[in-house]
């Protein structure tokens, strides 16, 4: 019997074909030995064999991609049909005439009254800045009681050597961000020395003190955490609330009471929504920059601990003025500085340098070194900055006689300003009251001053002063305009130089009211503080008593 062959032979093929076929079998073999010269082909084929067996889906998903790319890349760009349906076309008298109409929107606002009276009222220093100034064209030496100098940090010849010497080997700026080339080795030394000092376990430093602090809250903080505020707390802050996107609850400034109120009312909230576990902070400042009133640091740390919440700690004003080293409001209440979960400081305020800093665990710091805007984006702290500060911190470490002087300083000039506020202060620094009471009754109230015109919220222990008046005129701008005229008194009669504080009228969420703003330093002499005292109590008595 025989065998029949099944197999196809090229006669089974229509003629036509058979070109065709020819040509895709040659064409086939043409790309085959081509892509066998490509380098690593071999991995490619076994990569595509291996996948397809494997998942064969993903082989067709990643053909797909491949075959969107190459008409994406090949596809040039095209109108749609209709796109010119709609179009008018415009005469070139009609062209001219709309652009004779169109009024474009300022960049920025004309400046109001009060812009011009603050702009025509800054003075110009001849010369270096320090506690003692000159002023153009005048030529006049005045006391600067305008900058933050608690410590003369600021005309410090032993600081000013160091910044020389480094600026000689270093140069000027890093040129890049901490985490790419930024980092030097006087970085990592600060970053030690200023855990050293205030006593936790790192930091992280950055170069703008605004932008550590705009920064930091919102690595930690996103949508949906919880975030309990101070009213008072200053700029930096508002911002850094605002770019985390959190839920903010506000209580009333320096309100112990009204802090613990809203901590039971977010526990009652959590309880009725349910739902999955929050992050909690509570946010403020050791010492306000807005008033200089210093933060109840124990009494905020015993309900931090009951609420089960996070502190962040703007020591932004306090650090290098407050406490017996000047480490701030944990040195000054005497509170381990690990219980505060992220302090945060100015360099440039409190150690006449530049530049802010995060102190707290190693796990917040590093956190922050890839988490922080500010930390990734910035450009690193320049090299002599950086030597300045440490070099301030072995300065405050050695000499604590610095920060007694300028605890005398403050209590002079408040004791000299109390004889125009409703409570006179004593010797000791402490308002006086009616005649002494017995032992177990009830102490007297206080007696009032008839001639007070001012109030002073600041802190006793604070060389940042605010004075606000007890009975402002009705307008902020004529309140303004009135302390103003004190200011000039001051620097026309006493040579003293003292501002308005400025704020950011229609930025803040909270406008402070306005207010004079003194900086009292460990450089002036207990004469110059009696003479800038003197001069600006006669100053506010001249000037608001006749608007009485």
């Amino acid at each position: 019997m025989s065998t029949q062959s099944h197999s196809s032979s090229p006669t089974d093929i229509p003629a036509p074909l058979l070109p065709l076929l020819q040509l895709l079998s040659s064409v086939f073999l043409t790309l085959q030995s081509t892509f066998k010269r490509i380098p690593g082909s071999p991995i490619i084929v076994r990569y595509i064999k291996s996948s397809y067996q494997d998942d064969p889906w993903r082989s067709l998903l990643e053909v797909l991609l491949i075959a969107f790319a190459v008409r994406t890349l090949l596809m040039g760009r095209t109108r749609g049909e209709g796109a010119g349906k709609n179009f008018i076309k415009l005469t070139e008298k009609e062209i001219d005439e709309l652009v004779d109409e169109w009024k474009p929107q300022p960049l920025v606002e004309e400046p109001n009254d009060l812009d011009h009276l603050t702009l025509s009222t800054v003075p110009t220093i001849y010369g270096p800045n320090g506690a003692r100034v000159k002023l153009s064209p005048a030529g006049k030496t005045v006391l600067n009681m305008t900058i933050p100098n608690w410590q003369g940090f600021v005309e410090n010849e032993k600081m000013k050597q160091v910044a020389i010497e480094t600026l000689r080997n270093y140069g000027v700026g890093t040129c890049g961000p901490s985490g790419f080339y930024g980092t030097i080795d006087v970085h990592m030394k600060l970053e030690e020395d200023i855990a050293s000092f205030l006593g936790t376990e790192a930091a992280i430093i950055y170069a703008q003190a605004f932008a550590a602090v705009s920064s930091v809250i919102p690595a930690f903080a996103k949508r949906g955490d919880i975030i309990v505020a101070d009213r008072g707390v200053n700029f930096a802050i508002h911002k850094g609330l605002q770019i985390s996107r959190s839920t903010i609850r506000w209580y009333a400034h320096g309100d112990m009471k009204d802090l613990e109120r809203v901590l039971q009312n977010v526990e009652r909230e959590q309880k009725r929504k349910g739902g999955k576990l929050t992050k909690k902070f509570i946010v403020a400042e050791g010492v306000f920059e807005n008033d200089g009133m210093m933060l109840e640091l124990p009494k905020v740390l015993e309900l931090k601990y009951k609420y089960k919440y996070r502190l962040i700690l703007d020591e932004s004003q306090s650090f290098g003025m407050v406490g017996a080293h000047g480490r701030g409001i944990t040195e000054h209440y005497g509170v381990p500085a690990s219980e505060v979960d992220m302090i945060l400081g100015s360099m440039a305020t409190g150690l006449a340098t530049g530049g802010g800093f995060c102190a707290g665990s190693y796990h917040v710091c590093n956190h922050q070194r890839i988490n922080s805007s500010a930390s990734v984006f910035s450009a690193s702290l320049p090299a002599m900055l950086a030597t300045t500060a440490s070099t301030a911190i072995s300065i405050l470490n050695s000499q604590p006689a610095l920060q007694s002087t300028l605890q005398a300083n403050i209590l002079l000039f408040r004791q000299i300003l109390s004889k125009l506020e409703p409570l006179p202060m004593t010797e000791s620094g402490v308002p006086t009251i009616g005649s002494s009471s017995t032992a177990g009754s009830m102490p007297p109230p206080p007696v009032p001053n008839k001639d007070a015109i001012i109030h002073i919220p600041s802190h006793i222990n604070s060389a940042l002063i605010h004075i606000f008046l007890l009975n402002p005129p009705p307008t902020t701008e004529a309140e303004e305009r009135l302390l103003q005229e004190v200011v000039d008194e001051v620097v026309s009669k006493s040579d003293v130089l003292i501002t308005r504080a400025r704020r950011l009228r229609g930025q803040e969420i909270f406008e402070p009211e306005p207010s004079l703003k003194v900086c009292i330093s460990s450089s002036f002499s207990r004469k110059e503080i009696e003479k800038a005292a003197k001069g600006l109590r006669e100053a506010l008595v001249k000037v608001c008593g006749k608007k009485r």
